[in-house]
């Protein structure tokens, strides 16, 4: 079996990985672009902020790895076509201009994503900085010694990372979007309101609910500052952070796909195209709280997804459970984690919910410490069915989003989750867990709107 799999960093390494261990004669050739494999840019933040102190430890593969296990891997190709009906790729040597082309039985796209670049005046300038690959990590760390006042547009996870991240090393920085809440995709407003409240102590300045019109430049064609609907800000440093688009140009047309782009597979992670497979940021995933296919970029739904085209590249054997969009995140000193639908998100998936918010210490009051936890619990109405959570604390109860993950997954009601069986040990929890409580608080609240 030939199999061609292109691009390799958290899907494609994994699906290779997989396929030779489930098929160790199958006769893999891998094409990447770039000179590196496995980067893990989520720990971006973490290098700029110099936690982390070697790059070299955010990859956990490389080609040598791949090699030993039986891969053919051509770095620094880029694919040019694929023929689809003939089973073919043509790429070519970006060093060389030498052109190759390879058959193949089986065609495995990780194609994955690439951030948003939106037409905006200016946005060529210098000192306009992207943040997804290892180069775009180190041209940031190169760039930020000479900056001191530095613009993130965009407030989402890695934007609100690297203000963390900046802010620690000593610069002034803003934050722009164009939405009236950071995390907006993750967190409901009670969560946002005390971190808002919370960076802008810290001398943050967050510009929210405002648009970037274009970007000024000085004399040496540098950025020297911000625009937006509602006022400029100084910069010698702008990050994008406004998201991410699938990188799936080469299959346009011959693969079914989302208006955006994303390719749509089934549970087996097959494509409209049955010798096609494809998994990580290219493709939509199976959204579990509402069933439907949703675009959701996140590392741990490439390598889950990259792994059972191994299981399944020969004969459909393990299926996909899909993905609640489980995520956490620290931004100083506090755990934050969220899963499933927020209230915010909802509607536009067609799901009528209701939330319950709870505010409790993690354990009992007779210990040394304890610490407040806030926590909200999602679920629709009329099933009582479990669709979304989130928790925070200066306290690491992030683990608990996993339970509520599980909870999403296997369709249980606030009534399971209120009464399941969780341990107690008061160095931990209370004699009800944190999470029995808040569904407990769920229910009460469906029985006095019953009362009504």
């Amino acid at each position: 079996m030939k199999v061609v799999v292109i691009g390799c960093t958290h899907a494609g390494t994994s699906a290779v990985k997989n396929i030779l261990k489930e098929n160790p004669k199958a006769e893999i050739t891998v094409f990447e672009r770039n000179d590196n494999i496995s980067f893990l840019s989520c720990g971006i933040a973490l290098y700029v902020g110099g936690v982390v102190k070697d790059a070299a430890g955010l990859f956990y593969s490389n080609p040598e790895e791949l090699q030993s296990m039986g891969a053919t891997v051509r770095m620094k190709h880029n694919v040019k076509s694929i023929d689809t009906e003939g089973k073919y790729v043509v790429a070519e040597n970006l060093d060389t201009k030498e052109e190759i082309r390879v058959p193949y039985d089986k065609l495995v796209n990780t194609t994955g994503s690439w951030p948003i670049i939106p037409p905006i005046p200016g946005i060529d300038s210098n000192n306009i900085l992207l943040c997804k690959n290892y180069e775009q990590a180190n041209t940031i760390i190169s760039k930020t010694t000479q900056a001191q006042k530095v613009v993130i547009v965009g407030g989402g996870y890695i934007g609100i990372e690297l203000v963390e991240a900046f802010k620690d090393s000593g610069k002034e920085v803003t934050l722009i979007d164009g939405l009236d809440r950071i995390l907006n995709k993750y967190l409901d407003k009670e969560f946002t309101d005390v971190l808002e409240e919370d960076l802008r102590n810290r001398g943050i300045t967050l510009a929210l609910d405002e648009m970037v019109k274009s970007f000024e430049t000085d004399a040496t064609g540098s950025v020297k500052s911000v625009i937006t609907n509602k006022g400029e800000y100084v910069a010698d440093l702008v990050i994008l952070c406004v998201g991410f688009r699938p990188n799936n140009e080469l299959l346009k047309g011959k693969v079914d796909m989302l208006p955006n782009g994303a390719i749509l597979v089934d549970e087996y992670m097959r494509t409209s195209n049955p010798d096609i497979f494809a998994a990580g940021d290219s493709c939509a995933v199976l959204y579990n709280p509402n069933g439907g296919n949703a675009y959701i970029p996140l590392a741990t739904n490439a390598v889950r997804m990259g792994m059972l085209i191994g299981k399944n590249i020969v004969e459909p054997k393990v299926k996909y459970r899909g993905t609640q969009a489980t995520s956490g995140l620290r931004l100083f000193g506090y755990n934050i984690a969220s899963t499933g639908v927020t209230v915010t998100s909802a509607p536009s998936i067609g799901l009528e919910v209701r939330a319950v918010v709870v505010k409790d210490n993690y354990r009992p009051e007779f210990m040394p410490t304890t610490e407040e936890l806030l926590m909200q619990l999602v679920y629709e109405v009329g099933t009582n069915r479990i669709v979304g959570g989130q928790v925070m604390s200066k306290y690491d109860i992030t683990q608990s989003a996993n339970t509520l993950s599980l909870a999403i997954q296997n369709k249980m009601t606030i009534e399971d989750l209120a009464y399941v069986d969780f341990f107690f040990q008061p160095h931990f929890n209370r004699p009800w867990n944190y999470l029995n409580i808040l569904a407990q608080a769920a229910l009460e609240q469906e029985e006095n709107i019953a009362k009504k």
